[in-house]
């Protein structure tokens, strides 16, 4: 069990964004809050009166400062464990001037408050076991999410269904666990209380959900962070000029001379409540010119991090060369795990014959999972049809699905993984049973890692270091 060495002190902070606005709010946690605002709190024109107070209600009355009226606020009491942190506390929500702010910031660390390092009332919350280490890094990113999106899987991992599910793998191999154990115990004995054929098929079941968890991780992180969408396609495509016109503004350099985008530009765009990372990228052919040759390289490399690539043919280059880039460009992708999706830019050039380019390169491309749609980047015609593509480019998810959005989660995902897939090698070679406790015990350990059943100071301190002040 852990032991709170954090509530000692009692500590304040604002917890709304720094600057000026009309409210901001001072939150205050710890065993002596209650009182050390109480103190400085009159209702009424009257000294606030501890015996009065009534937990989670609101009262309106002034901070003084000294005999004198600091501000006009609101103030509400909370007592412990019925708080966010779990401990004692108080939140003043007040005018947002920055003087008050930090004036009332002074006034409570003079009465023997201290500033909360980042992401302290979370930490204190977990370690009061309000709850868990998922949950918790959960609120950080509900506070950072962008999109509708990423507030729906910030609002899932809160609820504690990714949490309940580790829980539910971990009771079971701690079960088979315990009873590996017993028999290490009784080795002289030559009895086994493990059935080997069910301990099979519970790692059958294990690795199979923890491998589902860590596969969640691609498209998890990336509707976190924003699906990576990038467009490549030989110079003078219309690679910059469709991300300007995706954006709506002069973001990227157009020009007629070849090689004018020497480096990725990235920009993010909302489109139906979804994030997206568009990145521009160097024109691809071949060049002596060292610069270009280095964005060049970058292209590559970007294609191979991209959810989804755009690749863009010029049509007034000729059916065949159109042919001749998109394989280029297919081979490529890994369209397994990535989305492809071919734009016949500067159609408005072609007349009437758009639609037959359309389905020539459809049909000679012979492959269902590459889109292929026809626009101008230049007119905005057919920004629609990738609009629409966009959206059925990823794969689908349930509103209430578990997806793995943070790179500890998935590399503990990783090792557990690992270390169960160790588990069934070792049964099925018939190895010392010590040997198979001991790569259990590890699987148990990744696992805990995961909800903080098992962590250590130092993980805890760079997790809550990334929560802002006040958080």
């Amino acid at each position: 069990m852990q032991t709170n060495i954090l509530n000692i002190d009692t500590i304040c902070a604002v917890a709304t964004p720094f600057g000026m606005g009309a409210i901001a709010m001072v939150r205050v946690s710890g065993p002596n809050a209650i009182s050390i605002v109480s103190q400085l709190f009159v209702r009424n024109g009257k000294p606030f009166d501890l015996e009065e107070m009534v937990p989670n209600k609101v009262y309106h009355g002034h901070i003084m400062d000294k005999g004198k009226i600091l501000d006009e606020v609101l103030v509400y009491f909370f007592k412990a464990p019925h708080s966010f942190t779990g401990e004692d506390s108080a939140e003043i929500s007040m005018h947002g001037s920055i003087y008050v702010q930090q004036k009332l910031i002074q006034v409570l660390i003079d009465h023997g408050c201290r500033m909360a390092e980042a992401g302290e009332f979370t930490r204190r919350a977990f370690v009061n076991r309000k709850f868990d280490l998922i949950q918790a890094e959960a609120i950080a990113d509900l506070i950072s999410s962008e999109s509708e999106a990423a507030h729906r899987v910030a609002i899932n991992q809160l609820k504690g269904g990714f949490s309940k599910e580790l829980q539910v793998m971990r009771s079971k191999l701690l079960e088979m666990t315990s009873l590996i154990e017993l028999e290490l115990d009784f080795s002289e004995e030559d009895v086994e209380f493990a059935d080997r054929s069910q301990l099979k098929a519970l790692l059958k079941e294990t690795l199979t959900h923890v491998d589902k968890l860590k596969d969640s991780f691609r498209l998890g992180n990336a509707i976190k962070n924003g699906i990576p969408v990038v467009i490549v396609g030989q110079t003078n495509t219309g690679k910059s000029t469709l991300l300007n016109a995706l954006l709506g503004e002069d973001r990227a350099i157009v020009s007629d001379i070849a090689g004018t985008t020497r480096d990725t530009i990235e920009e993010t765009l909302n489109i139906n409540g979804i994030l997206y990372r568009f990145i521009d990228t160097a024109g691809l052919r071949k060049t002596d010119e060292t610069i270009e040759k280095i964005g060049i390289e970058r292209s590559y490399k970007k294609i191979a991090e991209a959810n989804v690539v755009i690749g863009m043919l010029d049509a007034t280059t000729g059916y065949e060369a159109m042919l001749s880039a998109a394989n280029d460009i297919q081979s490529k992708v890994d369209l397994s795990i990535q989305q492809l999706i071919l734009c016949i830019n500067k159609v408005d050039t072609m007349a009437d014959q758009g639609e037959t380019l359309l389905g020539n390169l459809r049909f000679d491309l012979d492959n269902d999972g590459i889109l292929v749609i026809c626009l101008s980047a230049k007119h905005g015609f057919g920004l629609n049809d990738l609009y629409n593509a966009l959206k059925h480019s990823q794969p689908y998810a349930a509103p209430d699905a578990t997806l793995v959005t943070n790179i500890r989660h998935y590399e503990a995902l990783l090792y557990a993984s690992d270390s169960l897939k160790s588990v069934q090698q070792g049964l099925e070679k018939d190895i010392p049973i010590d040997l198979i406790s001991q790569d259990l015990r590890q699987a148990l350990h990744y696992l805990g890692s995961i909800t903080g059943e098992i962590t250590t100071d130092d993980v805890l301190g760079t997790i809550f270091s990334r929560f802002c002040i006040g958080k």
